[in-house]
């Protein structure tokens, strides 16, 4: 329930100093009247730009931002467009316009690498990792941002160093990590005290209440915000307000004061409303929803949540959208909707595991690794810049010594003398520098070892995992007609597909395990064995009870963890009889198509997983009537779901039965080519969400 309001601050708050009251943007007023169309009329439309997006006023800050930015082209002003542009972003990211936001980002940053303005860069830089932090890209979040850090220290900016550890804290948030969280807002706090900065000092308070709310300290959290209230209510800060109220709601609720929640929570609604502040109302929506649920009104509650879900889905907040639908996991359990309860807890699984996996935290800690890194060669040569400005000076020092005093014998001899110490100081310092050169190369060795023993790992588990599934040889042995699209979004994966033969009987199956890369892998591993024990331990080969088998040898091997684990797969099962040619299906989650006088037809899964889950039922058996010349098609979810295309929208299955059909007649070899070709051209630059695995078979 916090998430949201350290988030809305990262970019708002955080990153910029100070908040101007009214009268100071009045005397701003006064002094674009008098003065002429010169660089100083571009600051002052800037200056007063942000001023009043720092209490709202988005609408006659935008055009403040855009009077600058056009003056500042007229002038062929840089740095002072590049202002601009930040505001603008600035004032999108407020109002929920994310990518907006990344675009004017994107060109002030441009603009200030052009002209060198490192603290320009800085700043731009945290704003840019606050919208990938926003979006729940975690790992672009903190290089972002860890840059930014590098930048403000090496110029000396204390109020941008504080933004930067603000804002890594952020991250590590996000991530749950609450002790790095706290570090870096710790760092934070001390520096805005340091320089002064109420807003920064405000800001630091509400997010450091914000992880003790977490941790469980809720009297501490609500002195935070206490403190922290009195600050925005002097600078006329609406937007920070509606945020403390909203924490404040979160701690009444925990701590079940239930009234005094919905009071502070329809503050900030209010307030959100007044300043147009997307992203703040989808998160009151949320909890103003899960609020009616502990108060057992459930069609309040749906109404709420799903103004939360439109909102999220309308700004494309990823963590937004995760969070309420753990919100509609508990009304649905709470109204005994056991259908709904499934459906939005799939939809809660693949949001989340978005969010936080595994090779998003290994690319996290490399990123640390790396500035750790940077931040150890900069100090480095810092201090050997200055031994040699040191040595020069030496030299200068020797030199005016040997003019003044050349005449003199005893004066040579000790001058001498200086001279043989001044060069054995330099020699030991050599020596010094040397090995401390040396020791960085060491490190920078054992840090490409460390990435290499991690890679080779993961490339040996693909090894073991490659083992379980069966030779495509073999698969082509017993349906020549035939085809396997198999394409891991990771060098291991979740999906997988299997084949056995049992007597006359020979099944088949695409299977989809949760998450994907290692987690993925390990689960597949265990759904592997099972069916392989269902079939050759137990001779059971009717799909429906296979699959019965399978969900009690899965939750057999998982109920043995001390922690509750809800992990299990998806799947599409085919059992064909190599003398009748009769076929049985059955599918978890997972349906059947098949193409019959070239249309796709759909044999309907069961809506229940292979796993843990409330009045489990057995699955159903199909037997289907085909004809020679048919072709079933076993899949997974991951080719529907990839985004991509002009607009960046999913596949969806619709389009994926269209391209099945028209290529029914062509070889099947000829098919797997047009689906692997389809799916690069859709996916484009895009990153590949899930793995991918689609098999056909011809009858």
């Amino acid at each position: 329930m916090i998430r949201k309001y350290t988030t809305l601050f990262l970019i708002l708050i955080s990153c910029l100093q100070g908040m101007a009251q009214s009268r100071a943007i009045d005397s701003l007023r006064n002094i674009l009247k008098t003065e002429s169309d010169d660089t100083g009329k571009v600051n002052t439309l800037n200056l007063l730009s942000l001023k009043l997006s720092r209490m709202g006023k988005y609408d006659t800050s935008a055009i403040c931002a855009k009077s600058a930015e056009q003056l500042g082209e007229k002038l062929n002003f840089e740095n002072g467009i590049a202002g601009a542009l930040y505001n603008s972003g600035v004032i999108e990211y407020n109002l929920g316009n994310y990518s907006k936001s990344l675009e004017y980002y994107n060109n002030a940053l441009t603009i200030y690498q052009k002209t060198g303005n490192k603290a320009g860069m800085g700043k731009t830089l945290v704003n840019i990792g606050g919208v990938y932090n926003e979006q729940g890209d975690f790992s672009k979040a903190l290089e972002k941002m860890l840059k930014a850090l590098s930048l403000q220290q090496e110029v000396g900016n204390k109020s941008g160093i504080a933004s930067a550890y603000n804002n890594i804290g952020l991250v590590y948030y996000n991530e749950e990590k609450w002790a790095l969280a706290l570090e870096n807002m710790l760092k934070a706090l001390a520096i805005q005290k340091e320089i002064g900065d109420k807003t920064g000092i405000g800001t630091c308070l509400i997010n450091t209440g914000a992880i003790c709310t977490n941790q469980g300290k809720l009297s501490e959290a609500l002195e935070y915000y206490s403190e922290a209230l009195p600050i925005y209510q002097a600078l006329g800060n609406k937007n920070a307000i509606s945020v403390i109220y909203g924490n404040i709601g979160d701690v009444r609720m925990t701590k079940g004061d239930y009234p005094q929640a919905m009071q502070y929570y329809l503050k900030s609604l209010n307030i959100c409303r007044e300043i147009g502040s997307k992203n703040g109302l989808g998160w009151d929506f949320d909890n103003i929803g899960i609020l009616y649920i502990y108060l057992k009104n459930y069609k309040e509650s749906k109404v709420y949540l799903d103004s939360a879900l439109d909102m999220a889905k309308a700004i494309d907040n990823k963590q937004m959208q995760t969070a309420v639908y753990k919100r509609f996991i508990e009304l649905d359990s709470a109204t005994d909707n056991y259908k709904a309860e499934a459906d939005d807890y799939k939809e809660y699984l693949v949001h989340h595991d978005s969010l936080i996996n595994q090779a998003n935290t290994k690319k996290i800690l490399q990123e640390q690794m790396n500035y750790e890194f940077e931040q150890k060669q900069v100090a480095e040569k810092a201090a050997q810049e200055k031994k040699d400005a040191l040595a020069e000076q030496d030299k200068n020092r020797q030199r005016i010594i040997l003019n003044s005093f050349m005449g003199g014998f005893v004066l040579m001899l000790i001058l001498a003398f200086f001279i043989f110490r001044g060069y054995r100081q330099k020699q030991k310092a050599n020596i010094i520098i040397t090995q401390k050169n040396e020791e960085v190369v060491k490190q920078k060795e054992l840090l490409e070892q460390k990435n290499n023993e991690i890679l080779d790992s993961l490339v040996y588990a693909k090894r073991l995992q490659d083992a379980i599934l069966p030779p495509m040889k073999l698969v082509k042995q017993f349906f020549p007609e035939s085809f396997v699209l198999y394409k891991p979004k990771d060098i291991v994966a979740g999906d997988f597909y299997w084949m056995e033969r049992a007597g006359d009987n020979i099944l088949i199956a695409a299977a989809d395990c949760t998450g994907h890369g290692v987690p993925g892998a390990m689960v597949s591993v265990v759904c592997s064995n099972a069916l392989n024990r269902t079939v050759k331990e137990f001779h059971i080969t009717e799909p429906g009870k296979v699959l019965d088998k399978v969900r009690e040898l899965v939750l057999e091997t998982f109920e043995k963890s001390e922690s509750e684990v809800q992990d299990g797969m998806d799947i599409s099962l085919c059992c064909m009889n190599t003398n009748t040619k009769e076929i049985q299906w059955s599918g978890a989650y997972n349906s059947l198509w098949y193409c019959h006088n070239g249309e796709i037809q759909e044999v309907a899964a069961d809506k229940q997983p292979i796993g843990k889950k409330d009045r489990p039922q057995p699955f159903n058996t199909h037997k289907l009537n085909l004809q020679k010349g048919d072709i079933l098609y076993l899949l997974t979810d991951g080719y529907a779901d990839q985004f991509g295309g002009p607009q960046g929208k999913k596949f969806k299955y619709k389009q994926l039965q269209d391209i099945l059909s028209a290529n029914a007649g062509a070889p099947m070899e000829n098919q797997r080519s047009v689906l692997e070709k389809s799916l690069e051209e859709w996916k484009g630059n895009l990153e590949q969400i899930d793995d991918v695995l689609v098999i056909g078979i011809r009858v």
